[in-house]
């Protein structure tokens, strides 16, 4: 079972609320709980969370695979390459 951690921001960002309400909500919750190193409280994702971050994970590729799309049209019609139902311009040499 992977384990997610976040810091309550991060939790925030994931629930649409405040981060005093994030942590409001994880004690709630009986989330554990730890101090990480770099001083910042962190903690850990339950089922319910863990499967709500996910989903904003496959929205979030979804919205990159169509910028990269995007950007590779932009190339292509930049270089001047035709694409597959674009007719060529050009004419053959007599």
């Amino acid at each position: 079972m992977p384990q997610i951690w976040m810091t309550y921001d991060e939790l925030a960002t994931l629930n649409g609320c405040s981060a005093a309400e994030a942590r409001m909500q994880a004690m709630h919750l009986s989330l554990d709980r730890r101090k990480s190193r770099d001083g910042n409280t962190r903690v850990k994702l339950n089922l319910a969370l863990m499967a709500r971050f996910f989903e904003t994970v496959r929205e979030a590729e979804f919205d990159l695979d169509d910028a990269i799309t995007a950007l590779r049209d932009a190339h292509r019609q930049m270089s001047g390459v035709p694409s597959a139902n674009q007719p060529s311009l050009r004419r053959g040499v007599a």
